[in-house]
């Protein structure tokens, strides 16, 4: 079958417990989402996953969780109140609002012009046609910032102090307590703070399901390293981040690597290179199909310069007269004080939610012709590892043994009991929720005291003795990423 394109996902989501429309029953609200029963497990597993391989699996990473709320010097002299900003246009004849930056990267892709080739203003813009009504009519092109405002204290709404932004990006959290983590862990260069933690971002067109929201979680991690060995450990976070995402199950064919043009570089990022999904398949042009999963930057010295006390720019003035700390390294082997230079490896949980939904989509003809949706989700990703099914749920017995055996399985396995259907529908359901394995208890069970197992992949079913398989079940599971 061809690749699902995002609607495809978002009705099996909603249909399946995955993700529903927030605030639905009055109307919902733009670009923001609830995970059901099956969704935050899957979110779950995915954040697990990345902390179990990121923390718990190196020896020179620590964790952080930092406040959502930070003083407003912090994104001040961290630029984001300067250039934390998204490129705005209207369409001055239906009024729609796009990120200016968008419609030229899709009419540069759409006419083959590479980012070499610089654009004079209004230009593309002569060119462009709205995707709402089809004029051509633009108001000039003006910044637009993305953090949102909020205040603090009871005389707030009165006090210009008092204004606080809700945090966009995890990052300044953990470049603001380098010296914590370096004094309390005492770790020597070089070494990681990850952290996984909300964001939030009033995105000017936000969309594609749970692709671009404003409130979202990200999965990032700060790995410091001396200047001059900045370059060899960027690579080695590329792709090692890279085979990451692979071991979680997605497919190589729909992962690639996208070296971030210089016109398009962060101002403090010496290099950035993206891993891409395709998350756009049904798209004509192969360019536009792509789109960021991931960010791996070098982002040098600069953030920790920018936090510092001490730093100061070519005409001798400092940087930040605010800061109480300067942020520096001393190495005690060449007993040299310096700014580490900082890799950063960024992900978000929905967007990779999202491809792990899209990459598992697959389609199968029962020996009725009935076309059923398997969720072929690696193990480790799966909401539900196995479900224990009743084949009659009107006989006690049956059902007491079933019931008996998800108990003993729930310690290990996320198990559950299922029977509100036929056992043709309770396969179907399981399938399409990526339940690697049904148990069926059956009145032969009774007898034999075995039970059968189906496979959600091949719908090939086998009998095993209860008392082996909890034994069976681990051998056939893999739900580490990578075994």
């Amino acid at each position: 079958m061809s690749a699902p394109n995002i609607e495809t996902i978002v009705s099996l989501a909603k249909r399946r417990g995955f993700v529903y429309p927030s605030s639905e029953i009055y109307g919902g609200l733009g670009s923001s989402w609830d995970y059901g029963p099956m969704g935050i497990e899957l979110y779950n597993n995915v954040k697990q996953a990345w902390w179990r391989w990121m923390v718990y699996e190196r020896d020179d990473i620590e964790g952080l969780d930092s406040s959502i709320i930070l003083n407003r010097l912090v994104w001040k002299y961290s630029g984001h109140e300067d250039t934390f900003s998204d490129p705005l246009v209207d369409c001055k004849e239906c009024n729609s609002r796009f990120r200016a930056d968008k419609l030229e990267q899709e009419y540069r892709i759409e006419n083959n012009i590479p980012w070499s080739v610089a654009f004079v203003p209004p230009a593309p813009f002569d060119d462009i046609k709205c995707r709402n009504c089809g004029e051509i009519n633009w108001t000039d092109e003006r910044p637009f910032n993305l953090m949102f405002r909020t205040h603090v204290g009871a005389t707030a709404e009165d006090d210009p102090d008092a204004l606080v932004y809700l945090r966009p990006e995890t990052a300044q959290g953990i470049f603001i307590n380098f010296l914590n983590v370096l004094n309390t862990s005492r770790r020597k260069l070089p070494f990681g703070v990850a952290q996984i933690g909300k964001s939030f971002r009033n995105e000017v067109t936000p969309g594609n399901f749970i692709f671009r929201t404003r409130e979202f979680e990200q999965m990032e991690m700060e790995y410091f390293v001396k200047p001059g060995e900045d370059e060899s450990a960027h690579q080695e976070w590329i792709d090692a981040c890279n085979q990451w995402f692979q071991s979680i199950g997605i497919s190589q064919a729909n992962l690639r690597l996208y070296e971030q043009p210089k016109e398009e570089l962060a101002h403090y990022a010496k290099r950035t290179v993206d891993i891409q999904y395709r998350f756009f398949p049904e798209r004509k042009e192969e360019e536009r199909q792509w789109d960021e999963l991931m960010g791996i930057a070098n982002r040098t010295d600069f953030d920790l310069k920018t936090h510092s006390k001490k730093p100061e720019d070519a005409e001798g003035k400092r940087l930040n007269p605010d800061s109480t700390e300067d942020l520096s390294y001393f190495d005690e082997q060449t007993k040299q004080r310096f700014y580490p230079y900082v890799i950063e490896p960024a992900a978000g949980v929905n967007r990779t939610v999202l491809a792990l939904l899209m990459d598992a989509y697959s389609e199968k003809t029962n020996d009725k012709g009935e076309t059923r949706v398997i969720l072929k989700l690696h193990h480790s990703m799966a909401p539900i590892k196995v479900a224990v099914l009743p084949l009659a749920k009107n006989k006690p017995e049956i059902v007491g043994m079933a019931k008996a055996i998800k108990r003993s399985l729930q310690p290990v396995l996320r198990a559950v009991y299922d029977d509100t259907g036929g056992i043709g529908k309770l396969y179907a359901r399981q399938d399409e929720i990526g339940t690697p394995f049904c148990v069926t208890v059956d009145h032969q069970s009774l007898e034999d005291e075995a039970v059968t197992v189906r496979d959600r992949d091949s719908w090939e079913q086998e009998r095993v003795k209860v008392a082996d398989l909890a034994t069976h079940l681990r051998q056939r599971f893999v739900l580490e990423p990578g075994q």
